[in-house]
């Protein structure tokens, strides 16, 4: 069944609490002061039962000028209004504050109820309906009923209770489905039960046994109970009033304005982009980084302004800013918010948050606005693919994504991942439970930086097979996972780009190429290598006896061992990579025969000397050949 939130609206003593209790039976008054005052300080909650069946969530908001803070706390979480109006005194100044912040909250469905009727003649009362008529004329209630009812003696009572119903019947349902979200607005501690929370919850569901986190300080605990409307429940949904005990969490660990959510949902911030609007009658000129106080959700946030595209802004206009705040708090894409003056506090304006984790933004930048103006119009696919060419060189995870394109669900992603896949315009990375995406354009970019980078690595080492793995990833990937590089390499080897050899990386069609002198050398080498199987030459004495430049066949000798024509043991030495097969494949054989081999057996086996086997045999160990228990060698 559709989960509705009402609350009212209205002027100080225009009845919105008198109301409530005729159309309830239950007083929303629940403070000794406000009883005494007769005036609503603090939020009020209670249920309706429609003729329906539904059942209504009803948040009653104190009217009083100094408590708007506490009335906005509310408005955040209604699904529509009853605009309370007092038949004798008409439309007022908090009358006309209420419709403005429920206007910027974008609240769309309303009654208009016209309170006191029994205190006055029916042409007075035709007059106040024509009064309230022009003062919403262009707003979501310009079309709303108007119905003239007494809380005292039930007149019109009847007719209110309809018009609710049949609100509450369009309201559109909030989603179930996305992730939980439940400012709060109160917190108190119950003896043998420990703190509760309540809220009205925004979005998704919760259940009872969930760990949930709470924001902005990024607590995580755990959902003892759930109670909606009073009873106990398993599970409750969005668009409920919700009372939740939560575990391990004292009372002076949350506050209004926290926010109880899905883990790693979100991150606080202290800077929000957004767009903001300055209302028509504002008495208020906004000037680049001014102070004004912020609402968000059930938070109230000294923050400045900060215009990113002129120097003022005037009543009536809008414009992008970005918001940095005095205190940390937590938000998505597409919150709403209200804007107030810091003294007098005065309601001027609103708008919408468009990223709640920016960098620290320049002015008057045509790339920062056309971010924005994306992220404000552009469907949720243009915005997924806008933050990927972003970012993707801080290489993000599914999750990441799904944070900065704000309330996303996982199942929305995987649609626009699928299809941007499809497109070829983004890669995905699977690194054990991760999920890495990175965007072609980021991907073309890489890649003239590998080949400009390995071209000129080639022009100044003609005879190296290329640079080393863990050296490029360093020069083109700073900061990403060293197995992640490795299948980012593997991608643009796939692509023809780079060969990958060993731990040496080289551009695809590259090629050690040798000048004739430096083909002597090489041919030379390779003969005598060969020649002397088990006993390699030291190639000082090589070149000696060839009467060859020893830092020419220093050169070619590193060329030779990169390529693998050349197998390095140790420092000083190597062998043909004919002589060392024919000794690995030697020594499986004999210990297949045998069981095992000791040093001098293998000496014994290839007609060499002791130092030359034992070079052998250890590295035959580091590669996992041979394992050595004792005195032997055994297979790996």
């Amino acid at each position: 069944m559709k989960n509705v939130i009402i609350g009212t609206a209205g002027h100080i003593d225009h009845g919105k609490t008198t109301l409530i209790k005729a159309l309830t039976g239950r007083d929303t008054d629940r403070l000794k002061e406000e009883r005494e005052r007769g005036i609503s300080i603090e939020l009020g909650f209670t249920y309706f039962d429609l003729p329906s069946g539904r059942r209504a969530g009803i948040i009653d908001v104190p009217g009083h000028e100094r408590f708007i803070k506490n009335m906005l706390a509310g408005a955040g979480g209604i699904d529509a209004v009853i605009l309370v109006i007092a038949a004798d005194e008409g439309v007022m100044p908090q009358t006309r504050e209420h419709l403005n912040i429920l206007s910027l909250l974008q609240v769309k469905k309303g009654i208009i109820a016209l309170t006191k009727k029994d205190m006055v003649d029916q042409e007075w009362l035709e007059m106040i309906i024509e009064q309230v008529r022009e003062e919403t004329a262009g707003t979501f209630l310009e079309d709303a009923s108007i119905i003239p009812v007494s809380s005292i003696s039930g007149e019109g009572l009847k007719e209110l209770i309809a018009e609710i119903d049949s609100v509450t019947e369009i309201v559109e349902e909030k989603d179930a489905h996305k992730i939980f979200r439940l400012p709060a607005d109160r917190a108190f501690t119950i003896t043998g039960f420990g703190t509760v929370v309540t809220g009205t919850l925004i979005s998704g569901s919760i259940n009872e046994g969930d760990r949930i986190e709470i924001y902005p300080r990024k607590t995580e605990t755990r959902v003892r109970s759930i109670q909606v409307h009073e009873k106990n429940v398993k599970t409750a949904y969005a668009g409920q009033r919700v009372a939740i005990n939560i575990a391990n969490i004292k009372l002076d660990e949350i506050r209004r304005g926290d926010i109880l959510a899905q883990p790693g949902c979100m991150e606080p911030t202290m800077m929000l982009d957004a767009r903001l609007e300055i209302l028509k009658d504002a008495d208020k000129i906004i000037d680049n980084r001014d102070r004004l106080r912020f609402y968000q959700g059930t938070s109230e946030i000294m923050c400045r302004v900060v215009l990113l595209d002129r120097e003022e802004l005037k009543p009536g206009e809008s414009a992008f800013v970005q918001l940095r705040l005095e205190e940390e708090t937590a938000c998505m894409k597409g919150d709403r918010f209200v804007i107030r003056t810091y003294s007098p506090m005065l309601t001027i304006g609103g708008g919408t948050v468009l990223e709640p984790n920016p960098p620290k933004r320049k002015r008057f930048k045509d790339e920062v606005i056309d971010e924005l103006k994306i992220k404000e119009q552009g469907n949720p696919t243009e915005v997924v693919e806008r933050y990927l060419i972003q970012n993707s060189d801080k290489f993000p995870e599914k999750k990441t994504v799904l944070k900065a394109a704000g309330n996303m669900t996982a199942e929305l992603y995987d649609k626009i991942a699928a299809e941007l896949l499809e497109k070829k315009l983004i890669y995905e990375f699977r690194l054990g439970d991760e999920t890495y995406i990175l965007h072609v354009k980021y991907l073309r970019d890489v890649e003239t930086k590998l080949t400009e980078l390995l071209e000129s690595y080639h022009r100044r080492n003609p005879l190296k097979s290329g640079i080393s793995k863990e050296e490029l990833r360093t020069k083109v990937f700073e900061g990403m996972k060293p197995r992640l590089a490795d299948m980012v390499f593997g991608y643009f080897e796939d692509g023809g780009i780079i060969r990958l050899e060993n731990q040496y990386a080289a551009l695809s069609g590259f090629k050690v190429q040798f000048n004739k002198q430096q083909e002597h050398i090489r041919d030379t080498i390779l003969q005598e290598y060969k020649k002397n199987r088990f006993n390699p030459p030291r190639l000082s004495e090589l070149a000696a006896a060839n009467r060859l430049n020893i830092n020419q066949c220093q050169e070619v000798y590193i060329a030779l061992i990169e390529m693998g024509e050349l197998v390095k043991l140790d420092e000083d030495i190597a062998f043909s990579k004919y002589a060392y097969n024919e000794a690995a494949e030697l020594l499986r054989k004999y210990i297949k025969d045998n069981g095992s081999i000791q040093l001098g057996q293998f000496r014994d086996l290839l007609g060499t000397s002791r130092k030359y086997a034992m070079a052998l045999l250890d590295y035959f160990d580091q590669n996992k050949i041979t394992k050595r228990i004792g005195d032997n060698r055994v297979l790996f």
